[in-house]
């Protein structure tokens, strides 16, 4: 079974993508052999009722067995009601954890809003997910300029808070950079595949940072899930590592 951790639902409003009506996603996890996805949805990043994209979320995913559909509420710690759409992840639609997009949403990591909303996550125990980007920015329309996550504030803001359970996704490709080795390197971080993209890709990456460090993520419906399904193939890696990255990482974390 494939534990996919960067999924999404709706559509991208800047382009048309394969599977980006519900069923067309579901009979193509199903296809893949996906048993498990974390999914987060593409409204939270542009609307600014993002109580009621956490509610369509959670409403799309309750119920859904084949694959399991595990919701990521959007919390956007600029608007003013951010607190009480964590806790309704948490305590209303029992979300595991939150999807955050920084570049998408107007602030930095150094801002003080972002170190309370890591600590609101570490006490109720959710696990955050941080999108580096969600296009390359050569796709970009005209009028939307939106650069990618700087992480350089990060490593400290995870090392002070050592029970956080932290995932950065779409930012595999950017590991040999300063700021990402140094992040790489701190206990509790976790990052997916979806933006490795070389031959070995994967394997190289794993032997970088650990195995146990790497999760399955296809960022599906803006990449193809087949592009990630095909790099672990030819990953060449052992039947027990390719298990640990496809799905025993991600089952540890959710605590399974």
């Amino acid at each position: 079974m494939i534990v996919d951790v960067n999924a999404n639902m709706e559509r991208w409003p800047f382009r048309r993508t394969p599977c980006d009506e519900l069923p067309r996603l579901v009979d193509r996890m199903r296809r893949h052999g996906v048993g498990q996805a974390w999914v987060g949805n593409l409204d939270g990043i542009f609307h600014r009722d993002v109580g009621g994209v956490n509610i369509r979320l959670s409403e799309a995913c309750r119920g859904q067995r084949d694959p399991a559909l595990i919701p990521f509420g959007t919390v956007n710690p600029k608007l003013p009601d951010w607190r009480e759409d964590l806790r309704r992840c948490h305590e209303q639609f029992h979300m595991p954890g939150i999807r955050i997009h920084p570049n998408f949403h107007g602030y930095k990591l150094d801002d003080p809003m972002f170190a309370e909303l890591l600590d609101a996550s570490q006490q109720r125990g959710l696990i955050v997910q941080l999108v580096i980007r969600m296009d390359d920015v050569r796709l970009q329309h005209p009028l939307i300029d939106v650069p990618e996550v700087d992480v350089s504030p990060l490593t400290k803001l995870i090392r002070e808070r050592p029970e956080l359970r932290f995932v950065v996704l779409n930012g595999a490709d950017k590991i040999r950079s300063k700021a990402m080795g140094e992040l790489a390197s701190t206990t509790g971080v976790y990052f997916d595949i979806a933006t490795q993209e070389i031959v070995g890709g994967v394997a190289s990456f794993a032997s970088a940072i650990t195995p146990q460090r790497v999760l399955f993520g296809s960022h599906v419906p803006l990449f193809p899930l087949e592009a990630s399904v095909l790099k672990m193939r030819e990953s060449g890696l052992g039947e027990d590592t390719r298990a640990l990255i496809e799905s025993k990482n991600a089952l540890r974390i959710l605590g399974y």
